[in-house]
């Protein structure tokens, strides 16, 4: 208890110190410190720690939110931001590789049953391509720069040292903030572009009944243009990007919101809304990527193979067959590759 009680005087100190410091003034008296004050001394700086008050300065500069020395209410803003967000990122990415990594081994890579057919057919626009591009290469620039500031700390400068993790902590920062406006470009493309085919119907009910096929092969619930799998996604992504964007605004930009305790809120959710949007992505990945034979076609060169789209989207493909504006389209799409 002793102890305690001294560190908290040579807290109080230092703060009186500091404050006297900061407003440019001579270690005098408190007077000349606080005029307002009757007496401010080591004692009352001491008493306002035990109270839980904050401890504040003057300063010549606009914000006032820089007058302040001591504020005890940020410790449980610092340990929430270091503990409840940092166990929420580790346990988003180690959980997201974990399951992923055990579906993998226990499913394997999913195949398109019927064999390629060799017959190519149009699902993704170059447009449509841009718009997902734009904004998923900025999220993985935006998450790994992200990831650096919430666990580089503990992972990366012990590795790197203390000169180059500030440098890149520092680059990572400036691309941070920049990225984040392609993000939010991309996201209101792929938003308007879609948003039409990601509206839930019945059809989402059978697929998702059915483990959208992914857990028993000869499984191939019918689905639209995008499944429910694929809705659940994109609209993670909308609401988690747009939620995303917000607080990332407000923190850029402070004055367009509250007072401190409001940017302390914006940082917290955007760390918390990161982490679980990244277990989304992460899965996303994965599927369109070693997950699914064939998948990563649709964002590669806009054209899929006509057997994978009749197993994993057929209603899309009548939609497609029904359609005379695609007449000429199909003819031209659907000619086997060379």
């Amino acid at each position: 208890m002793m102890m305690k009680t001294l560190v908290i005087r040579i807290m109080a100190t230092c703060a009186l110190v500091a404050m006297m410091a900061f407003a440019g003034a001579p270690m005098a008296t408190a007077q000349q410190i606080n005029p307002t004050a009757e007496s401010v001394t080591e004692d009352s700086l001491f008493q306002q720690l035990q109270d839980g008050e904050a401890v504040s300065g003057r300063v010549s500069i606009p914000d006032d939110n820089a007058s302040g020395l001591i504020k005890p209410g940020n410790k449980s803003w610092a340990a929430t931001s270091n503990g409840t967000v940092r166990i929420l990122t580790i346990l988003a990415i180690v959980g997201a590789v974990g399951v992923l990594l055990a579906f993998y081994l226990i499913r394997g890579r999913i195949r398109v049953e019927g064999g390629m057919s060799g017959i190519r057919i149009l699902r993704f626009s170059a447009f449509e391509r841009f718009s997902h591009w734009l904004m998923s290469g900025s999220f993985i620039v935006l998450a790994l720069t992200g990831l650096n500031l919430v666990l580089g700390r503990i992972i990366i400068l012990p590795w790197l040292g203390e000169g180059a993790f500030s440098t890149l902590t520092t680059w990572g920062k400036v691309s941070h903030n920049y990225v984040g406006w392609a993000f939010m470009l991309g996201l209101i493309m792929s938003f308007l572009v879609w948003v039409a085919h990601n509206i839930p119907d019945k059809v989402d009910v059978q697929w998702l009944s059915q483990g959208g096929g992914l857990l028993k092969n000869g499984v191939h619930p019918p689905a639209k243009k995008f499944n429910a799998g694929q809705k659940i996604i994109f609209w993670s992504v909308t609401l988690g990007g747009a939620a995303l964007s917000f607080t990332g605004v407000m923190m850029l930009f402070p004055g367009l919101g509250g007072g401190e305790a409001d940017w302390q809120l914006y940082q917290l959710i955007h760390g918390i809304v990161a982490a679980g949007l990244s277990f989304v992505i992460i899965a996303h990945i994965y599927i369109g990527s070693v997950g699914m034979e064939g998948a990563f076609d649709a964002m590669g060169t806009g054209e899929v193979d006509l057997n994978w789209a009749k197993e994993h989207h057929s209603l899309w493909v009548d939609e497609v067959q029904r359609d005379p504006k695609n007449k000429d389209l199909l003819a031209k799409s659907t000619q086997p590759a060379e």
